[in-house]
């Protein structure tokens, strides 16, 4: 009898160092819990000056073009509340541009241009998580994965913003009989789907598709009597994002090793 329990020790050992190792790389996301980032990347516009009629236009691929699109660019600051869901702080600022000069009503030559600045609570959720950030070996020496796609995350996100808009109109939208709004502040809802290539264990490289829906019928400084539905923008980023560790206390640490 005693002679069995010997025997069992080693198998024990075994199991208990198995579970151990298993469980610690399963927390080792947990040492960098915030992370930076800044992007770049160019924003499209779909209001009520340019773009198409919906009869000509049925699902609204017809709106995308190189006249109604400027550029964003973004910082931002995020905290891993689990390995799967993260909250981000985010701060863009943007340019939209609106012109007649492609679409429905190409003889009213309207034209505005709109600058933006978007502040904003997201979240975020993976429901495709890498294999790499769960790897000792790459978390610690850095050790490369044979396929890029063992590195890549896939995730959604949605949340909510405010933004603030000023508009520059040319001169036949300034004197419209209509009206001309100059600019204001409104509320958004910004909601995608991005993607991250994790490069290193400290840099992420991302691509994210945002959708912004408003509270505003104004972002081009016009609405019209036809219109049916609030003003739209769309951001793509382009972003490197940089893992900050975890002190003991919970908070971001920048001591090195």
């Amino acid at each position: 009898m005693i002679k069995a329990d010997y025997m069992k020790r080693p198998l024990l050992i075994i199991i208990l160092f198995f579970l151990v190792s298993q469980l610690s790389e399963a927390q080792l996301w947990k040492f960098k819990r915030y992370e930076v980032s800044g992007g770049i990347g160019p924003s499209i516009f779909s209001g009520d000056i340019g773009g198409f009629s919906k009869g000509d236009n049925i699902i609204g691929l017809k709106d995308f073009s190189f006249k109604q699109t400027r550029f964003n660019a973004n910082i931002s600051a995020k905290y891993r509340i689990t390995q799967s869901v993260n909250a981000r702080i985010s701060m863009s600022y943007g340019l939209l541009n609106a012109t007649d000069e492609r679409g429905s009503n190409e003889g009213r030559v309207f034209e505005a241009k709109t600058t933006v600045f978007e502040p904003a609570l997201i979240g975020e959720y993976y429901f495709i998580k890498n294999k790499a950030e769960n790897s000792y070996s790459f978390v610690s020496r850095g050790k490369k994965f044979k396929s890029m796609f063992t590195s890549l995350d896939f995730y959604a996100f949605g949340g909510i913003g405010g933004l603030s808009y000023s508009v520059k109109p040319n001169d036949k939208l300034e004197s419209n009989p209509n009206g001309f709004t100059s600019g204001g502040y409104t509320t958004v809802i910004p909601a995608g789907l991005g993607t991250t290539l994790i490069f290193s264990p400290d840099l992420n490289f991302n691509f994210e598709i945002g959708y912004r829906y408003s509270f505003s019928d104004y972002l081009d400084g016009y609405t019209s009597q036809y219109s049916s539905a609030n003003d739209v923008y769309y951001f793509l980023n382009f972003s490197v994002t940089y893992k900050i560790k975890t002190g003991n206390n919970g908070l971001p640490s920048f001591r090195r090793k």
